[in-house]
């Protein structure tokens, strides 16, 4: 399984007057496939579709996460689907991210996964099974529009020399603010680590339970490999092994400890013991006493609708900010932030190919879906929200300055459930210790790269 590459190499796409990354892998659409060609291909895959239409009912599950608007959303298109194709029945299988992961890598090792999956990358090299796990949809490529996709981006999506999985968007992290939060407290938003520090002592100053940020253990991962890209500037593995020293790694544990005892972030028995399932549904969040977010662009949509649904603070405004400049290097990476795959033990795989299509290059299923996974990879499902001028401003605008801020590349490994599942993960062991006293920063490091070589080696 090959790490992501530069995106910085991969072609810009317009959307809505603004210029973002589409998984172009370097090649404009016309590149890719011409404009006859792709309406060729359409007819071919919707004829090809049809097909079915004739034949014994099928039933099919299709399993996701995601906040409520992505569930309302993909019901919709699953209706739409069914009206379409009536002798297609799907049911659907949803849920929000905690212990998600978990149920579904049992149900692919189990062989009792869903027919459709909505998959992190990484899954395909952790519950692959070098190419057992999942359907090589390149054999249904007469009902699942390939060419769309650039092979780039089918490329990374492949194991074995079989594509396990399509691209659906690429993401990466930027932080979101309650502008309304910042207003109250009198002070400004931060865009460097000095004003960072200066939020947390105004923060303090008005209510000591109110942060200007919130972080749990994976996003400290993540915010700490933020940090060090930006002051070293270099990727957090490279060529399969940790890039950073120890000493190097301490440095960004006594960053991320640094947040807490300046008052930028609560400590993670704070969060913990607010009892949320996640931050979004968090009664501070919603209320204004987090008032800031380091979040995925094509996940940030539910943390906005919960805080503006506030009962006792309504009205509140939900702002994406400036990256904090902690170095001088453009710190943060990139990633295909899902992809839809087809269980190898899917008795209807053709049925599923057919699914995925209509979602992420079907008029009707991308009009429905909009950016509720983020902006489209596809070609064509990314021409249809253009020419509708749909999607989400706030998605669509995070997505274009991440895709041209952040240059550094993601380890294939780097979500792999040895690290990030909670509560056993080692992100959540080493940053759980850390924040409780239990450890220093210096053995949260040793720590840290153990467990990080362990997984990277295995």
């Amino acid at each position: 399984m090959r790490k992501i590459k530069q995106w910085t190499a991969m072609g810009l796409a317009t959307v809505m007057a603004m210029s973002l990354s589409a998984c172009a892998g370097g090649k404009s659409t016309t590149e890719t496939t011409s404009a006859a060609e792709t309406t060729k291909a359409a007819e071919t895959t919707s004829a090809a579709a049809s097909d079915t239409t004739s034949g014994e009912p099928v039933e099919i599950k299709f399993s996701w996460w995601g906040g409520d608007s992505r569930h309302a959303a993909t019901e919709e298109a699953i209706k739409a689907f069914m009206a379409k194709y009536p002798n297609i029945t799907v049911t659907p299988e949803y849920g929000a991210w905690t212990g998600w992961e978990e149920k579904q890598s049992l149900n692919i090792l189990g062989g009792n996964a869903a027919d459709v999956m909505q998959i992190n990358w990484n899954w395909i090299e952790s519950y692959g099974q070098g190419g057992k796990s999942f359907a090589n949809l390149e054999d249904y490529s007469d009902v699942l529009d390939l060419k769309q996709f650039s092979p780039e981006s089918l490329e990374l999506c492949k194991l074995d020399s079989k594509l396990m999985a399509v691209p659906i968007s690429l993401t990466g992290r930027l932080f979101y603010w309650n502008k309304s939060a910042f207003d109250e407290v009198g002070v400004a938003i931060p865009t460097d680590l000095d004003s960072l520090y200066k939020a947390g002592e105004a923060f303090k100053a008005k209510d000591p339970d109110m942060y200007p940020l919130a972080v749990g253990e994976y996003d400290r991962m993540i915010l700490m490999v933020y940090y060090l890209e930006s002051k070293y500037g270099k990727n957090w593995v490279e060529e399969g092994q940790i890039n950073y020293t120890e000493d190097e790694v301490k440095d960004g544990m006594d960053f991320i400890t640094g947040l807490e005892e300046k008052h930028v972030i609560p400590t993670l028995a704070t969060i913990n013991g607010d009892m949320a399932d996640s931050l979004d549904k968090n009664a501070k969040w919603i209320d204004g006493k987090y008032a800031g977010i380091f979040e995925w662009d094509s996940s940030a949509s539910k943390f906005k609708k919960a805080l503006e649904g506030s009962v006792n603070k309504p009205n509140q405004e939900f702002v994406l900010g400036d990256f904090i400049k902690m170095g001088n290097n453009n710190g943060g990476f990139t990633k295909i932030s899902m992809a839809f795959a087809v269980p190898s033990s899917s008795k209807h795989p053709k049925e599923a190919a057919m699914l995925i299509n209509f979602l992420l290059n079907d008029e009707e299923g991308v009009k429905i879906g909009s950016t509720e996974r983020g902006i489209p990879c596809s070609a064509e499902g990314l021409k249809i929200l253009q020419d509708n001028k749909l999607g989400d401003p706030l998605t669509i605008e995070a997505n274009t300055k991440v895709m041209g801020y952040s240059k550094f590349t993601l380890d294939s490994k780097f979500e792999h459930n040895d690290l990030k599942a909670n509560p056993d993960g080692v992100y959540f062991k080493v940053f759980g210790k850390l924040s409780a006293g239990e450890i220093d920063s210096k053995q949260a490091a040793t720590d840290l790269v153990k467990g990080v070589t362990d997984t990277l080696e295995n």
